[in-house]
């Protein structure tokens, strides 16, 4: 079973592992930061090298572990692999996606609307919301309250927490956590801090930025309505 480095640390762009299975284009790895798609954040992609050949990671995707997918002939198992990410990609994704929990906290703070779904793109983000209908000035002050929490550069600190815990401490419209198979006993938890203590709090298992202010400027480009009382906010980062 693959160990999923990128939980406890997203900063790391570079590192070594060994081939443990290597089957059509797809190779599983002892430990990885590579991260494969869920929650709405798109796979990592980068390459994988020895020292005589290198191969483009595709595509990684976690089912009964994580397989990368890569271009060619994968490496043979046993081999001893580098691993580089996509830098650039990973960042905008990091970002992208710790502005979508800022925004997550503040329609269900100052709405009353829990997030429904998202998806998270390399040049904008989409948030489905429990509501009849957002007006301009809402999303004016949608706005305005997720830059302002931006500007206030506060901590994103991430750590397990055992699930019997969660379920009493955590809010259960913020972490959804009975959506999560029974079999999952430790959660990966994501925390904002606020000016004033916690902003948010919630289960995730994507990668984020370690401070808020590294997400850049908010601007909401649209919304739109996808069915009976659920609103689509669209936003993207400078």
């Amino acid at each position: 079973m693959t160990d999923p480095l990128y939980l406890d640390d997203s900063g790391v762009r570079r590192f070594e592992a060994t081939v443990e299975r290597a089957l059509d284009d797809r190779v599983v790895l002892d430990e990885t930061h590579f991260y494969p798609e869920g929650g709405g954040q798109p796979a990592d992609r980068g390459t994988l090298a020895t020292d005589d050949r290198e191969w483009t990671v595709t595509d990684v995707q976690k089912q009964d572990t994580i397989y990368h997918h890569v271009t060619g002939k994968p490496p043979a198992k046993g081999a001893t692999v580098r691993g580089t990410i996509d830098a650039a990609r990973r960042d905008v994704l990091s970002r992208y996606h710790t502005a979508q929990h800022l925004l997550s906290a503040i329609l269900l703070r100052e709405y009353d609307a829990p997030t429904r779904g998202n998806q998270i793109y390399t040049d904008y983000a989409r948030l489905d919301a429990a509501y009849d209908r957002f007006g301009e000035t809402d999303l004016d002050e949608i706005e305005r309250q997720m830059n302002e929490c931006i500007d206030a550069d506060t901590p994103v600190q991430w750590y397990t927490l055992d699930r019997e815990t969660a379920e009493a401490t955590l809010d259960p419209e913020r972490t959804r956590i009975e959506l999560l198979p029974e079999s999952i006993s430790e959660l990966r938890i994501v925390e904002i801090d606020g000016e004033d203590g916690v902003f948010d709090r919630t289960a995730c298992a994507g990668t984020h930025v370690e401070r808020t202010e590294a997400i850049g400027t908010v601007t909401i480009t649209e919304r739109e309505s996808v069915g009976s009382g659920e609103e689509r906010i669209r936003f993207e980062l400078e």
